[in-house]
């Protein structure tokens, strides 16, 4: 293994070899499941400590780039885009500032996904969305069970084609059940004031739309789908707001 000499600037030891490491791996052009020297041989190239180097490679480890497999020692592996952010995504520890910048990041990312829907979706995707809403469990005000959110949500981030767009439904999915129970009093009469209005779009709502390939209908039905959180956080912003 070259010789990878560390540099004396303000960044600690441990991150100049975490990032040391990561270069090798892009000149060596070094792929996913290509096996990495031991510890032995990285320490003594680098010139550093084990302990270092395994502070490093815990690092790396933890961001998913290298994985320890029986018998081969460490691999390289490819992490998850959005792993990291999986392990800090925990409501219980969030602000409501961060869980309500959260809720509108994912009411935005879903609108605007609207014309990569309509440009991917098949019949068979049609006839998956009709099986969840026809089993899906709507409770007063159209407020759905869980998984019946969850489950037609998420098959239309599947419809794009994009895994990373579908891992972060997955990873809000328990941010945005956390918000509809904590807040439950508050989006209630939202829901309630909605109805009256006649101004509440349900999931049979937007597949028709779907169905009907009618994608400027849908967009606009999916704003007032989410128009309950929208106007929660403007009331919340609205209260936080100083008094003149």
């Amino acid at each position: 293994m070259d010789k990878m000499k560390i540099q004396n600037n303000s960044v600690t030891l441990v991150d100049q070899v975490e990032d040391k490491l990561l270069n090798y791996f892009k000149e060596k052009d070094m792929r996913k499941g290509d096996s990495i020297q031991n510890e032995k041989e990285l320490a003594a190239s680098l010139g550093v400590s084990r302990s270092v180097l395994r502070e490093a490679l815990s690092r790396l480890k933890m961001m998913g780039i290298i994985e320890t497999r029986t018998r081969r020692g460490m691999i390289l592996s490819e992490p998850s885009i959005l792993g990291g952010m999986k392990r800090v995504v925990d409501p219980r520890i969030l602000s409501e500032d961060s869980l309500f910048d959260i809720l509108g990041f994912r009411i935005m990312l879903e609108i605007g996904i609207c014309s990569e829907i309509f440009r991917q979706i098949t019949p068979r995707d049609i006839e998956s969305l009709e099986e969840i809403v026809n089993v899906g469990i709507v409770y007063e005000n159209n407020e759905y069970a869980p998984f019946s959110e969850f489950a037609f949500h998420t098959k239309l981030y599947q419809i794009t084609g994009n895994k990373t767009i579908t891992e972060f439904q997955n990873i809000i999915h328990p941010v945005m059940t956390f918000v509809k129970d904590k807040f439950q009093d508050f989006l209630a009469p939202i829901n309630i004031q909605l109805k009256k209005e006649g101004r509440i779009v349900t999931h049979q709502d937007l597949l028709r739309y779907l169905k009907e390939n009618d994608e400027d209908g849908y967009r606009k039905a999916l704003e007032q789908h989410f128009e309950v959180y929208r106007l929660f956080i403007r009331q919340k912003e609205e209260r936080g707001r100083p008094k003149k």
